[in-house]
């Protein structure tokens, strides 16, 4: 998973310029659902499956596709608002470059707290507030190469912080629907991804011209298309199976290093990762581990 996730922005950045973050998204969002479609079609059956030999189980899982009447306007919101944060996600890595870019896609457990408090209701101990503000520190540090001049947050960076905060209350608000269990992690994935595609791709000649329909026939385009799809999906069915051996806490503690891989990676793209990279990095790795770590009794 944290090579899958380090090579992203690495795709992101070397696809053809002909291709914009728009359609980029649109079909990167289309091929994950194309994917994930076969992985809910088993998930199905196994539910099925397994409700046949335990008739009275009381616990099981609601499909999310059979009742879509009862969730439209939530599922329309989910497609709304990953389908916007792809779209982001792939410019801010233009604007940002690949290094810079990652290391800002770290503030998603800032947002995480943040939004968990407001809707979620959960505890916040002044603990994870100072090392959220460390993690801001170590971020500023690399960003800036220590100079602290804040004009150094370019567009780019400031695209990804929003696209972390659109992607935390997105999964805020899913984590109801998760805990009524009226849907697998592998449904809300394709159903929003699924949405997103349909949403993005219909809406994208509304801002682009016609003639930006033949980028979808170009060998070269539809290679990365396939590409980020691929890898975007295989990494979210790796996070997914992580989380059912582990606790999400230590699965994000071990999913931080990820700017290790893109770093390693930039350097075919012509970026450099410096000390101050390697510094903030640490600071942030460390901020993380703190943030999310759960006091023993």
């Amino acid at each position: 998973m944290v090579i899958l996730v380090g090579l992203q922005p690495i795709i992101a950045n070397s696809r053809p310029a002909e291709l914009d973050s728009y359609i980029f998204a649109a079909m990167t969002c289309i091929i994950e659902a194309i994917i994930f479609f076969p992985i809910i079609m088993i998930e199905r059956r196994s539910f099925k499956i397994s409700k046949e030999k335990d008739p009275h189980k009381t616990i099981e899982i609601e499909s999310l596709l059979n009742g879509w009447k009862k969730h439209k306007l939530f599922l329309i919101y989910l497609g709304i608002n990953f389908g916007v944060a792809q779209i982001l996600f792939f410019q801010s890595f233009q604007l940002a470059g690949a290094i810079n870019g990652s290391l800002a896609q770290k503030t998603t457990v800032i947002f995480a707290l943040l939004f968990g408090y407001i809707i979620n209701k959960e505890s916040i101990k002044k603990s994870q507030i100072l090392f959220s503000f460390l993690l801001l520190f170590g971020l500023t540090l690399a960003i800036t190469q220590g100079s602290f001049n804040l004009l150094e947050f370019n567009l780019g960076v400031v695209l990804m912080l929003i696209t972390a905060a659109i992607w935390m209350l997105g999964h805020a608000i899913t984590k109801t629907v998760f805990d009524k269990n009226e849907a697998s992690p592998i449904q809300l994935v394709f159903s929003r991804n699924a949405l997103s595609g349909i949403i993005l791709f219909s809406s994208y000649f509304l801002f682009f011209p016609l003639e930006n329909f033949n980028l979808l026939f170009n060998p070269i385009n539809i290679f990365y298309f396939l590409a980020m799809g691929v890898v975007y999906s295989i990494d979210l069915f790796c996070w997914y199976k992580v989380i059912t051996y582990l606790d999400v806490s230590k699965a994000s503690v071990l999913g931080s290093p990820t700017p290790i891989v893109t770093a390693f990676f930039a350097i075919f793209l012509g970026e450099i990762f410096t000390g101050f990279h390697l510094i903030g990095l640490f600071i942030i790795i460390i901020s993380i581990y703190f943030i999310v770590r759960e006091k023993k009794e």
